[in-house]
């Protein structure tokens, strides 16, 4: 089968067009015809090596962490999905990743993809909704009423948050540069605050909750917004939790939990036309698509998410 490889890490020139064999799967897994992916952060970072100790993966590597696809096998143990399901998912990190014709996925991991929503549209929900989801709803805990801040609410995860807090009857502040005020705005976001001009600490006290996508600076200034006992969590960076206990705040690092179980509950919204899926960009699934989609992930100033499209929907 054709897949997207690396065999070095670098930059976006690693990626190059690969033959390799269709995965085998397991009792407990589905082999997935790929019609669409998304690439995210973790890929490029996996790409350039900043990850290489997390995940010393030899080479080559298929990067690429969010599927949507029919079902062409599944193992013995395998009782809620059959061969020709639509599905979506967020497979487990392994250097077989989805950039490629073909991928095995655990079923714990899958959900079927809604059938109001074409495949270019799911293949965007898993990673970046799975992170909202269970950041909004797991870590943070939002209730109605609840202020939070979002910072970089325009990006892939931030989109979701923002409509996922708005949901629950939250009240939503972001950070976003002008361009991207009015989408936000649409999103369900109050109150959006020009980063490049004003610090949110500038003008915001006595927060619920902090969810940080941004991480630095942003990370810092957003703790003092937050009211005693208020709770941040952050994608990007680690917590000092000295640093919480002495600001009398209580600081979350979160990591991807991708249950099917949760990814179905977004199912349910996307189904019930509740959740929107911003799309910034659709590549084909080439060595050029892949170069342009990273080239355009590592700028931190994507709109929604970058899908890439094996077939058309």
């Amino acid at each position: 089968m054709e897949a997207i490889v690396i065999n070095h890490y670098g930059d976006a020139k690693q990626l190059t067009a690969a033959e390799i064999s269709v995965p085998e799967i397991t009792a407990d897994q589905v082999l997935v015809k790929l019609h669409a992916t998304s690439v995210n952060p973790i890929d490029w970072k996996m790409r350039t090596g900043l990850l290489k100790d997390a995940f010393p993966f030899h080479f080559p590597i298929t990067l690429g962490w969010d599927a949507a696809g029919t079902i062409e096998a599944i193992g013995e143990n395998v009782h809620d999905f059959s061969i020709g399901d639509a599905v979506f998912a967020r497979p487990d990190l392994s250097r077989e990743g989805t950039y490629a014709e073909y991928t095995a996925i655990n079923q714990d991991k899958l959900a079927k993809k809604p059938a109001n929503i074409s495949f270019s549209q799911a293949a965007a929900v898993p990673l970046a909704g799975l992170t909202a989801w269970q950041t909004i709803h797991n870590v943070l805990k939002l209730q109605s009423g609840t202020n939070i801040l979002i910072t970089g609410g325009s990006g892939g995860v931030g989109c979701f948050a923002i409509q996922l807090a708005n949901l629950v009857g939250a009240h939503v502040t972001t950070t976003a540069s002008p361009n991207h005020s009015d989408f936000v705005k649409s999103l369900g976001a109050e109150t959006v605050i020009d980063y490049h001009e004003t610090r949110p600490s500038e003008t915001l006290k006595d927060f619920d909750a902090v969810l940080d996508l941004v991480g630095g600076e942003a990370l810092t200034d957003s703790y003092k917004v937050l009211k005693t006992g208020g709770h941040v969590a952050s994608i990007v960076e680690n917590i000092d939790n000295e640093l919480m206990t002495k600001l009398k705040l209580v600081g979350h690092h979160f990591w991807l939990d991708p249950k099917g179980t949760d990814l179905q509950q977004l199912a349910e919204l996307l189904a019930a036309n509740k959740l929107q899926v911003p799309i910034a960009r659709t590549l084909p699934f080439s060595e050029i698509g892949l170069n342009v989609a990273h080239r355009l992930s590592e700028t931190g100033h994507v709109q929604g998410k970058i899908v890439i499209q094996m077939h058309n929907d």
